[in-house]
């Protein structure tokens, strides 16, 4: 494997890794209403992803780090031509960050239902969007030979875009209920794997009309593979939760995450940015990368810092694998 095409891997993994893991951050955001009938509930909610939600969220830091450095014509065309739904996600992430840390600090009812709306915003934003700007990156975008987006907003706000972006929410929202009962005790539990189920339900209609789509606007025989793997884990998802094993629902959701993303990157390899008009003026993993000495540095430091962002991730989740209850909540208020 050349390098050019070892970093595509890379990018891809780190990708992986932030939409499991900020996946169901965001799922759990979108559930507050759903799930929170007081405050106590919506508090609970939280403290399941309060020791973790900023870790998981540097992952897309470290994506984007490694998409400039590994390949900075790939990034440039995409954080331009993107600009404005990267822009509204970046927002997003930030108004929900402010609200984990700024609901607590007043007592008012109103003081804590407006952050729990910036929660609520802060986390479905993100998910439709980041599924608009990889469905853009399956299907193409126009670019002229110099590798710049000629398109407009609407280009980008064609039906596949938007039915990714559905099925990402969706996805999403169902990964984060899943983890809400697996994470939590009680009626909240109860509760979460019910809505789980019948959210299962509708995302699997609407991610089966995404991965039949797919296959009809980019695939390889790869992609098609990982697409029918993720059809499987999420029927599977599903089934598990009805049947009260949140564990292995939780897990089969992330495996259906993971598979969807590398369908997609499999889809367009060897390209990273195919043009939707001019194949000739595609970006690939070889005119979009850098230097081999660039790369080459690069690896080294990814051999080394890699393994260990990877041990430090399992060890954060194995010291905050207890579940949380109404009851230690209203304990710790006191």
């Amino acid at each position: 494997m050349d390098l050019p095409v070892l970093w595509f891997a890379i990018v891809g993994v780190f990708f992986v890794g932030y939409f499991v893991l900020d996946g169901f951050d965001f799922g759990v955001g979108m559930s507050l209403p759903f799930l929170g009938r007081d405050d106590t509930d919506r508090r609970v909610l939280i403290n399941t992803i309060g020791p973790v939600w900023d870790l998981n969220e540097t992952w897309v830091i470290v994506a984007g780090a490694c998409l400039f450095a590994a390949f900075p014509e790939w990034y440039a065309t995409m954080f331009s031509g993107f600009y404005l739904a990267l822009l509204l996600i970046l927002a997003a992430l930030i108004a929900r960050g402010v609200s984990f840390e700024y609901r607590h600090q007043n007592k008012h009812l109103e003081w804590k239902r407006r952050f729990d709306l910036m929660i609520i915003v802060g986390s479905a934003v993100p998910s439709f969007l980041w599924g608009v700007a990889f469905g853009n990156v399956v299907r193409g975008i126009p670019m002229d030979s110099g590798h710049n987006f000629t398109g407009t907003l609407f280009d980008l706000l064609n039906p596949f875009a938007l039915l990714t972006g559905a099925a990402t929410l969706l996805v999403f929202f169902t990964h984060g209920v899943v983890f809400v009962a697996l994470k939590t005790e009680g009626e909240i539990r109860e509760r979460a794997k019910r809505l789980a189920t019948r959210a299962g339900i509708v995302t699997i209609v609407v991610g089966a009309a995404f991965l039949v789509s797919m296959a009809f606007v980019r695939a390889t025989p790869a992609s098609l593979v990982l697409s029918a793997v993720a059809a499987l884990a999420l029927v599977l998802a599903v089934l598990c939760n009805a049947w009260g094993k949140e564990g292995r629902a939780f897990t089969l959701m992330a495996v259906t995450i993971a598979a969807i993303v590398v369908a997609m990157f499999t889809a367009i390899f060897p390209d990273v940015m195919p043009d939707s008009v001019n194949a000739a003026n595609s970006l690939t993993v070889y005119n979009a990368s850098s230097g081999s000495y660039t790369l080459t540095v690069m690896s080294w430091v990814a051999l080394i810092f890699v393994p260990l962002v990877f041990a430090y991730q399992a060890w954060t989740y194995w010291v905050f694998r207890k579940r949380v209850s109404r009851a230690q909540v209203l304990q710790a208020a006191h």
